[in-house]
């Protein structure tokens, strides 16, 4: 299939409260948001899809493509919902998934928790055989003791087997013959690490593969059924997936790898955003996207998202790295916290607000749905603040039930705290608008940034109503809540590009480079990442070529961007410069004065991509018509301490250059913008609402 500008593209994202639908019809955004429905997930994308077609006049024979992301992955491995899974690994290297790396995050702490091993110690089988660190065979296969593991596996009820040997990164041949010896005897998915994340490091491998093992027959049969529903539907078109590093692959490649999705839904905001970016030509950019379960920032500079190698899932240490399960895949690179609308306050033994990262989903959701929720979320808080018109939620789809919020915030933490409801409400979102500026600066610190340095996207359903107060915490003078921004990572599944990052692990010191060899590795690499693009878009496809690389001895690598050409003789000098120009940009300089000290590349990676359509550009601008709100409401005022009396203004009533001075809520079908009373709202030439402070020089 080849894509075109002119395409009828459908974005569908399973979050864990709403199911946003996104259709784009030859530049006309048509969206809703439902509730998701956990029994069946599928069913709220069709539900959605009837909606949004018939919002546009068409069929569903009518769209040319579905491109579809979801947290069902991540939800598994957080819930532990996966699949009953056998890991079969080297004699002696049983419990390197239970062992980790052994690191302190908390040096302290004498209560350290990590999170349990997905795979329990017995249900890890071991067998003989050495693959060397440079690919050499060292001990051969125990192919008969493989044959009675294969038995074991069979009798014990198990639903998916993860195989992952030592140095499989550097040489596969072992695991792909254990793969053969057990397929023989067993019917259910086989995942082997060399597949699925070719890199260095066993823990992080072997977890990788582990968790791809663990989630996919779920995945499987929850895709398989998604596409049956959507032909008897009277859909004609394929459905790609977006995966954790913001490219689309089949629906086949993400049944076999769903490890990949992990992230998929969080990578489709940071995509919404870096389209925005590039939009009003924003170099830096923090994006901010919350929902009904998380709230994810992303730093993203020269209109890309960061992006990293590995991330961590379900740490249980508010912003502790080392804390979490992790992934070593390609991802783009955020700092996500349990804040979303649906996330749950309490009070803990100290007597202080808390919330998250339980979150009351869709069912039973908040106690304002009314669908048998009891306890107070975030949400909750926001309607009893006046952010929130009970009568006009989801355009009216949800009526909310403000004494529920009420009883239910009075109930479990005013009575303990001994405040009122109002009282009590703003003190939940103090604490959800603090943890999430305090994430930022954590994020931007890691990657040596000045977050007041940047201008805010905000965006989800949540995010717009929080996103000034975030901004008078972390000095931000602009904030632009696009147009759409209610469903912002589902119309940023449409702006994705056929995409594939290809990597493997090989460690090589610039003294010992081989031009040759690493020309043949790299065009392997290639033809793996275009061959997995083609499956969806046959036009250009540009590569970008990365080496990771450190001084000898150092305990991890910075990425070097590399130009996409075949390395000649001087490919050692070359390198050197490249490597120390980056570690100066990273680390303020290179290390000099050490005779001997040897440069080393661990990991070579290539990324494609299809080339995609240029974004028009537009002009910020400060707008030139001053907007009096018709009518108003009583919301709580941050800066006052006190209800005070907000504008309202419908945003489809507002045109290019109108300017309303906040205080001023302006509501839309899918969200609502609060604008504080630090902030006034702008509306942009393509509908967006840029918040600018007042007074600032912006």
């Amino acid at each position: 299939m080849t894509s075109t500008a002119n395409d009828i593209r459908l974005g569908a994202d399973i979050g864990g409260t709403f199911t946003d639908i996104a259709l784009d019809v030859r530049g006309t955004i048509f969206s809703t948001k439902i509730l998701t429905n956990y029994a069946a997930p599928e069913q709220a994308i069709l539900d959605g899809i009837e909606i949004v077609v018939r919002d546009a006049g068409i069929s569903l024979a009518d769209v040319d493509i579905v491109i579809h992301g979801t947290t069902l992955a991540t939800n598994a491995l957080i819930e532990r919902r996966g699949a009953k899974t056998a890991l079969v690994t080297t004699e002696g290297f049983r419990d390197v998934i239970e062992m980790r790396t052994e690191n302190r995050f908390e040096q302290y702490d004498l209560n350290l928790q990590l999170p349990p091993p997905l795979i329990p110690r017995e249900d890890r089988f071991t067998v003989k055989g050495r693959i060397g660190a440079q690919g050499q065979e060292l001990q051969p296969l125990d192919e008969a003791a493989l044959e009675d593991i294969a038995g074991r596996i069979a009798a014990g009820g198990f639903g998916s087997v993860a195989i992952g040997f030592i140095h499989s990164y550097a040489n596969p041949a072992h695991e792909l013959r254990a793969r053969e010896i057990l397929a023989r005897k067993l019917n259910i998915p086989i995942s082997v690490s060399g597949e699925v994340s070719p890199q260095m490091r066993e823990f992080e491998r072997f977890n990788t593969v582990c968790a791809n093992a663990y989630v996919r027959p779920q995945m499987a049969d929850y895709l398989a059924r998604l596409q049956i529903r959507l032909k008897e539907m009277g859909a004609a078109c394929p459905v790609f997936m977006i995966h954790s590093g913001g490219g689309l692959i089949s629906v086949e490649t993400a049944s076999e790898f769903p490890v990949r999705l992990v992230e998929s839904g969080p990578a489709g905001g940071a995509i919404f955003a870096a389209d925005i970016a590039r939009r009003f030509g924003l170099e830096k950019v923090v994006s901010y996207d919350m929902g009904g379960t998380t709230a994810k920032i992303c730093l993203i500079e020269d209109y890309v998202p960061r992006t990293a190698r590995t991330f961590e899932v379900a740490r249980t240490y508010r912003f502790c790295k080392g804390s979490g399960m992790p992934i070593s895949i390609p991802v783009i690179e955020m700092i996500e916290i349990g804040a979303g609308g649906g996330s749950i306050a309490w009070v803990d033994a100290m007597g202080r607000i808390q919330t998250g990262p339980e979150s009351a989903g869709s069912e039973p959701g908040p106690a304002c749905y009314g669908r048998g929720g009891r306890r107070p979320a975030i949400t909750d808080a926001d309607l009893v603040l006046g952010k929130l018109d009970p009568d006009n939620f989801a355009g009216g789809a949800i009526r909310l039930d403000t004494s529920a919020s009420e009883l239910a915030i009075l109930r479990d933490l005013g009575a303990r705290l001994s405040l009122d409801a109002i009282s009590t409400a703003f003190g939940i979102c103090e604490v959800v608008d603090e943890n999430m500026a305090n994430a930022a600066r954590v994020h931007a610190v890691e990657n040596g940034k000045n977050i007041s340095d940047n201008l805010m996207i905000a965006f989800g359903g949540a995010a717009p109503l929080h996103a000034a107060r975030l901004c008078e915490k972390l000095g931000i003078d602009r904030c632009i809540v696009p147009k759409g921004a209610g469903v912002g990572s589902a119309i940023g599944f449409l702006k994705a590009p056929f995409g594939y990052e290809a990597l493997a692990s090989r460690l090589t010191r610039l003294s010992q480079f081989k031009p040759a060899e690493v020309n043949a590795l790299l065009g392997e690499l290639k033809a793996s990442a275009e061959g997995f693009v083609r499956t969806g878009a046959s036009g250009t496809i540009v590569c970008e070529i990365t080496a990771f690389m450190r001084y000898a001895g150092q305990g991890w690598e910075i990425p070097v961007p590399l130009p996409d050409k075949p390395f000649g003789d001087d490919a050692a000098t070359t390198l050197k410069d490249l490597f120390e120009a980056n570690y100066q940009r990273f680390f303020g300089r290179a290390i000099e004065g050490l005779d001997g000290l040897e440069i080393e590349i661990v990991t070579w990676s290539v990324k494609a991509t299809d080339v995609r359509p240029t974004t028009a550009r537009h002009d910020l601008t400060t707008g030139h018509r001053t907007n009096e709100p018709a009518t108003t409401r009583a919301v709580f005022d941050p800066a006052s301490g006190e209800p005070r009396t907000y504008g309202i203004v419908e945003r489809d009533l507002l045109c290019a250059g109108d300017r309303v001075a906040g205080p001023v809520v302006i509501v839309e079908r899918e969200t609502s913008t609060v604008v504080t009373t630090s902030f006034d709202a702008v509306i942009q030439s393509d509908g967006a609402i840029l918040l600018i402070r007042k007074g600032s020089q912006a």
